[in-house]
């Protein structure tokens, strides 16, 4: 076909289609004109669509479909945050100062929460546990401590997991702040410890069968607030003066001279009454093992004619020498006492009962109650009332008992007071 019947053809195809071919060519320059523009674009059209082709040497690319995203709804603010408990409760006493300490809240807690604040501040650790975050201590708190547990609130305080998540709620609304009280340590823990480490005259033995570690601090502390069941044992070879004096659990005379003597040991002021540095230093002492360097002394002076001196030695009779005692005007009390002073020598002053001064010079020294001591004091013979309140005995008891009457020993005195 030639060239020019081709186009004639086109001409009537054109004009046969119900639409001037005018519009037609019209529009299909406009389109034409679009499509070389557009280098090959897919156009949607009232869903229609229009492929165009790009002009002969272009890189176009069919554009791909996709739909309008749908829309989101924002996330709901989280529920505001409620503390549900405090463990120890607000204003609880007696409290064992090894326990944890747990704050429980009304929805988990985000991993990234800020955590309540202990005072005063011990080592320990928190750790969130679904609801709850509870704090560890290394060891714990001393006896009669007031702590106080600050839960921080606000924005800046502690958040929920799904506040977190949403970015918006979850949160305590104000800070809140609670206190407890530990308790006292337990007398009978004070014995059972005095007694493993060699200051009583007593062996201790649990009834637990989970013994506690010397090394465990934190079982040891909470042992001190709640002793352990066990029985005490008494060591073979103390008399019944010594015996009767004893009760486990209670205060007594026996536990006075083991503080004392243990205080002693450890350099600390001797007032035999376990306060929190005693405790520190005994819980320290049961942890390395420093056991009583001295052993266990006790003394038993009888003003019953002929008057004697007995010394006991970790339940071993060490003396037994005759001795004299006070005279009526300067009487030797009955009862027991703990050593309080040692000299070697020293001088002793005062006044006779007839007015005139004394100033003796005296050896091995152990003042057990005011001004009267065993010592050695020459005189013609020893085993009546010849003194004035001191327990006398001669040159070589005074030297063997002296080493053995060390701070803390008790000293017995019983019989008539001399006439």
């Amino acid at each position: 076909m030639s060239r020019s019947g081709w186009f004639r053809r086109q001409q009537s195809l054109l004009a046969t289609d119900g639409t001037s071919a005018a519009k037609r060519i019209s529009s299909g320059k406009r389109r034409g004109a679009a499509l070389t523009a557009s280098s090959a674009a897919l156009v949607f059209v009232a869903g229609i669509a229009i492929v165009a082709f790009a002009a002969p040497g272009s890189h176009a690319s069919p554009v791909s479909y996709s739909a309008p995203a749908a829309a989101q709804k924002p996330l709901q603010a989280a529920p505001d945050l409620q503390v549900v408990s405090v463990t120890p409760a607000s204003g609880a006493k007696y409290v064992n100062g090894a326990s944890p300490i747990r704050v429980q809240f009304s929805a988990p807690l985000s991993a990234t929460s800020p955590l309540p604040v202990l005072s005063p501040k011990i080592a320990g650790s928190w750790a969130i546990q679904g609801n709850s975050a509870v704090f560890t201590p290394t060891v714990g708190y001393f006896e009669n401590t007031r702590v106080t547990v600050k839960i921080p609130g606000g924005l800046a305080g502690v958040i929920s997991a799904a506040g977190n998540t949403a970015g918006n709620g979850g949160t305590l609304a104000t800070t809140v702040s609670q206190s407890f009280t530990t308790g006292s340590f337990s007398t009978m823990r004070l014995q059972q410890l005095l007694a493993q480490l060699g200051y009583l005259p007593l062996t201790w033995t649990s009834t637990s069968r989970a013994a506690i570690s010397p090394g465990d601090a934190r079982a040891e502390l909470a042992a001190a607030y709640d002793a352990p069941g066990g029985t005490f044992t008494w060591q073979s070879g103390y008399p019944w003066n010594l015996k009767s004096q004893w009760t486990a659990g209670s205060y007594n005379l026996l536990q006075d001279g083991a503080v004392r003597a243990f205080e002693s040991v450890q350099n600390l002021t001797m007032d035999g009454i376990a306060g929190h540095t005693v405790w520190s230093y005994l819980l320290t002492a049961v942890a390395k093992g420093r056991h009583n360097p001295n052993g266990y002394t006790y003394a038993l002076a009888s003003q019953v004619l002929p008057e004697t001196l007995k010394v006991w030695h970790n339940g071993r009779l060490v003396l037994d020498s005759p001795a004299n005692t006070g005279i009526s005007a300067a009487a030797t009390a009955d009862g027991t006492f703990p050593v309080y002073l040692r000299y070697y020598f020293t001088y002793m002053k005062g006044t006779n009962p007839d007015g005139t001064k004394y100033d003796d010079p005296v050896y091995y020294v152990s003042y057990f109650n005011g001004g009267d001591a065993v010592h050695y004091f020459d005189r013609y013979s020893y085993g009546f009332n010849q003194s004035l309140g001191c327990v006398e005995v001669p040159w070589d008891s005074a030297k063997t008992a002296w080493p053995y009457l060390t701070y803390g020993s008790l000293v017995t005195v019983t019989g008539p007071v001399g006439a």
